[in-house]
This record gives structure tokens, sequence and C-alpha cells, in this order.
């Protein structure tokens, strides 16, 4: 018998051994031989017969369920397929079910119905009698039952927000945004008022249970349209009456402490809320527009660390010469990539790795976007001329042996970045380019010498962010006609030997044999797609390159060099995902091309 590893994620009820035993023999879901090999597993293991099993997959867990509900005589339901009312449904806070794998389905006067995985769980049970003084009846149900019901939570949330939104919008007192005699008492009042706070807080509330990263509120003639960017998408969440806008404007910049009466300059602020337990810290941008200020918020999950490289997506022999990098003492690793593909959570990834009590660890950031035990992070403050320059400054003072500086926008604060790493610092940074080879151009751009850069840059890393297939999906081969239309953005050879290389895919596969996937739309994912992930390429100067440097080499010729040296580009890394079914080639084609 080969060795079997039992799922964490079930709950398995105690039922009579022997009744179920019984029950299970006499079903003839498996034969006595196998109960029997499935016994000594048991004991050796010492868990139950039952459990080898599920896990050797001779019974499913809702053939198992079902047995137990029997055996019990507690009455099996499966809630996959059903839509449970909010009234009930929240009867029961989001937290416990989602803790303790119960849901309440079914109501009456006097009783409450709850599907369980567990219904020998007492203090679950009793928690709810107190909370809703019913008689709570248990009812078995599966891990699919539950999983859909958790699902409902935010869905069913989603529907309460956007109908109080409708409601509390039409209770908004009006004030005209031409009335720039208004006092800031008068708009503090204003941004006080009951519905105001209540959409304001909605809208908010809204944005992170759609695990939106962006909100943009745009007042337009005739009324305010609220988008959420999320997966990197903006879309349109939802409009608001015309007369809404300066209140909600009010009251945002109420919470981020800006002034109530400016509206002809922009502004920049930032708040904290919490929601369930979560920790949300949202950076606050004000425009003046034709029709008002336009409001962008940034949200910022404060429990937003824990990454690890792997889990970001980095392999193979990127990940290797990231972890070289990341053991010297002294020198540079750079991300590059536009705006919102992630390079500031690349590098506190690093700093995280790199956080031991032995190090000091310094950074000088605009704005500090996540809060970091044992670092000691300083923020810009550009209206009294504190700049990445003077603060990298002051920085190299404080003793560190490691530096983030938040991003290299100009000359200055390049040349204090490469002359730190020269005198005993590893400093971390971000540049805004296309691709890891376009970054060493770009600082010889800013004024730093070519010979100081080639001693100084131990990697840089390219970087995107695309949308992961989420749900069903279809799969499918390459048409000859795709393979050479492709060519033109990918090496084949290179990627099939880097997807052999970590055993992905037979060392005999071609790739006429490589298979990929299409998005399919469920109820979770209407467009097939949820949440993100990182493509990338990390360019490791070695000693050609460093050649290439000095000789002022475009990006063009250092990139071909690391190409030829192993480097897969972020189109490739993509395509290598694709392979592994994380995303799509139409999305890893779309963001390598902005």
């Amino acid at each position: 018998m080969g060795s079997c590893v039992l799922p964490e994620r079930w709950y398995f009820v105690k039922t009579s051994s022997s009744q179920l035993k019984n029950f299970i023999l006499d079903s003839g879901l498996v034969s006595r031989a196998v109960y029997t090999s499935a016994e000594k597993d048991a004991e050796e293991k010492k868990t139950t017969p039952e459990e080898i099993l599920v896990s050797k997959g001779n019974i499913s867990e809702d053939d198992l369920r079902r047995m137990q509900a029997y055996v019990l005589g507690v009455p099996f339901i499966n809630l996959a397929n059903e839509k449970i009312g909010f009234e009930v449904l929240s009867m029961i806070p989001e937290p416990i079910a989602r803790t303790h794998n119960i849901i309440a389905y079914n109501k009456s006067d006097r009783e409450l119905e709850v599907a369980m995985l567990d219904v020998e769980d007492l203090q679950a049970i009793e928690f709810i009698k107190k909370k809703v003084g019913l008689k709570i009846l248990p009812r078995l149900t599966d891990a699919e039952s539950i999983k859909h019901a958790l699902l409902q939570y935010q869905k069913t949330l989603k529907d309460e927000f956007g109908d109080l939104i409708k409601r509390e919008s039409a209770s908004i007192s009006i004030l005209s945004e031409e009335e720039d005699g208004v006092s800031e008492s008068d708009l503090k009042k204003l941004a006080e008022d009951v519905p105001v706070v209540r959409v304001v807080n909605a809208l908010l509330k809204h944005a992170i249970i759609q695990n939106a990263s962006d909100i943009h509120i745009e007042p337009m003639e005739n009324e305010v349209l609220v988008r959420y960017r999320i997966d990197g998408l903006l879309h349109d969440a939802m409009t608001l009456p015309k007369n809404t806008a300066a209140s909600i404007t009010a009251r945002i910049k109420v919470l981020s402490n800006l002034k109530l009466d400016e509206k002809r300059l922009p502004q920049d602020g930032r708040f904290k809320m919490a929601v369930d337990n979560e920790k949300v810290s949202f950076r606050v941008s004000l425009l003046p527009t034709y029709y008002g200020e336009k409001t962008v918020m940034r949200l910022l999950r404060e429990n937003g660390g824990g990454y690890s490289l792997e889990g970001l997506g980095f392999h193979g022999q990127g990940l290797e010469r990231l972890h070289h990098a990341m053991k010297q003492t002294t020198g540079m690793i750079l991300t590059s990539g536009p705006t919102g593909s992630g390079k500031t959570t690349t590098l506190y990834t690093i700093l995280d790795l790199l956080n031991t009590p032995n190090v000091n660890i310094s950074t000088i950031e605009d704005p500090i976007e996540y809060q970091m035990a044992r670092v000691n992070q300083t923020q810009v403050r550009p209206e009294i001329d504190f700049t990445f320059s003077r603060g990298l400054r002051a920085l190299v003072r404080q003793d560190p042996d490691i530096i983030m500086v938040g991003e290299i926008r100009d000359s200055e604060t390049a040349s204090l970045a490469v002359n730190a790493s020269l005198t005993g610092h590893l400093v971390l940074s971000t540049l805004h380019t296309n691709s890891a080879a376009g970054a060493i151009p770009r600082l010889m751009d800013m004024g730093v010498e070519p010979f100081l850069l080639s001693s100084t840059i131990r990697v840089v890393i390219g970087q995107r962010l695309v949308r992961r297939l989420f749900g069903p999906k279809e799969s499918y081969k390459l048409s000859k006609e795709e393979i050479v239309s492709l060519k033109k953005v990918i090496d084949f050879e290179k990627l099939l030997t880097a997807l052999r290389d970590e055993n992905v895919i037979k060392k005999t596969d071609t790739v006429e044999d490589l298979v990929f996937s299409k998005p399919l739309p469920s109820e979770d994912a209407p467009d097939g797609y949820k949440g993100r992930m990182v493509i990338n390429e990390v360019l490791m100067v070695s000693s050609a390159i460093n050649e290439l440097i000095i000789k002022q080499a475009s990006s063009d010729k250092i990139e071909a060099q690391a190409r030829s040296e192993g480097m897969l580009t972020m189109a490739e890394d993509g395509f290598f995902k694709a392979v592994q079914g994380g995303t799509t080639i139409e999305e890893v084609l779309r963001v390598i091309s902005e």
C-alpha cells in the first residue's frame, strides 16, 4: 500500500465505527478486502478507516457524509445550488460561519436549521442558540455546500450595499459645486450628515468586498460615476445623483484631513478603516475637473504582506538568481515596470525575507504602503522639501545594512543610491521602464556613470500583472499558423527547455503538445478570471553584460545577451504560466503590449 496524505480541510463526524463499517460494506461502495486494508492503514496512522478510504479515493467525502448522517439519524442537506435569503444567512456572522463551517439556511418562528460539517460542534451550536434565541436544528452537509454558501455572503452584501447607497443618496443635502462662498464649517457639517457617512462607508466596504485596488469617483455633467479597478481593469460600479458629488467629496476630505474649502488645487491624503478584522489604508488623490473634483482612492491592505517569491510567480533560474543577489551585502536590486505592476509588492517581499535580527533596514518611500515590523520606514514630504534624495542622504547616516528607496525619479536620487550601494549597503529600488534591460540605459540617462552601474547592479526584475484564470476552463493546443505568428515574441525552444527543466511537461513534448487554456464564464467569475499573478524577467548582470554597460550598449543588446545567458522574457514567462494553467496567452499578450 502506498502512503496517503489526509486532506486537512475535511471534518469527519464521529460515528459508531461498527455501525458505519456495516453500512459501508452493505452499500457495496467498497469490498471487504479494501475496508480491511484501510483498517490496517488507519491503525498505523492513528486515524479512522473511513478517512483512509476518502484519502485514497475509494469513497467520496459526499458519500461518507451521507452515510454518517444516516447512522447518526441526522438529515443530510445539499446547499450547492441553493440561494439562501440574506435575512436567514446573516443570522450567523460570516467570520463564525467560516471558522466553524456552519450555515443558517432555513428559519421558522421557533427554529433555525443550520448546515454543518461537524454536527458535534456543540460550542458553535450553543453560541448561535444564545445569539438568535431559537432552537437550533443541526443538519450534516458537505464542503462544497459550505463553500457555495460562504460565497453568498459576499454576493448578498454587494446587493445590500447597492440598495443602501441608492436609498441614502436620495437623502443627501444638495450643495452646488459652484458655491465657492460656502464656509468650511458648513462643508464639515455636510460631511458629517448621516446619509453621507453611510453612503461613503458603504462605497468603501463595497470596494473591499469586491477586492478592488482603486476607487474612482468621477463627477459628470448629470451624475456621479463610481468605478472600481478589479484585477487591473476598471469596471463601472454604480452611478449616483449629481447632488451627492460635493457631499461625498467633503466626507472623504474630512476622513483624509484635507482642506474642505480648497477646490482649485489637487490634494493628497490618507486614512484607514477596518472591515471584518481587516485593516485597509486608503491613499487619496483629489483633482479638480470641469464638473467638480475627481477622487481616486488606492486600497492598501495592511495585512497584504506575507508573500513569498514563489507565491508571487518567481521560479526556476530567475528565482535562483534573485536569491543569489539577496545574499550579497552590497549592490543594487531593481524592479522595473509601469505603475500598478506590483513592483513595490516584490520589494516588500524581498525585504520581508531579508528582515532578520542581525540587520538594520531603513526605507524612504512615497507613500509607505505597508507597515513592516523591525523596519525603519520614512515618508517623503515634498511640500516641506523632504525629497527622496534628502531622505536618502539622512538614511546613510543611520547605519543601515539594507536601504529601500521607493522610486528612483531623478539624477540626484540615482547618484545617491548608486553611491550607497558602493559604500557597504544593499540597495533596493524601483524604476519606471518597460523591461529589465531598459532600466540600465534609463539610469545612464539620469547621469550615472556606466562604470559605476556595472559594479553595483546585481539583478534587475521586469514585471507585469496578468489576470489569473478561475473556475472552469477550456483546453486547446496551438495551430501551426499560431505557432509561426507567436515566434515573433516567443523563443519556443527556450520555453520548452524551461518547462522540461521544471518538470511541467514531458521531456519528449514539443510545441504542438503544449496545452493552453481559455476562460469559461461562471457565477463566481463572469469573465473567467479572478485575482492576478506576476509575470517577470530577471536580468542578472554578468561579466558579459558588464562589458556592454561600460560600452553604453542599447537595451536591445543588453536584453539579447541576457536571453543568450538563459533569461526568460516576460512574454516567455507568461507563456510558461499559461502552460501551467494559471493564465491565458491573450492576457499575456495584452499586458506586454501596454
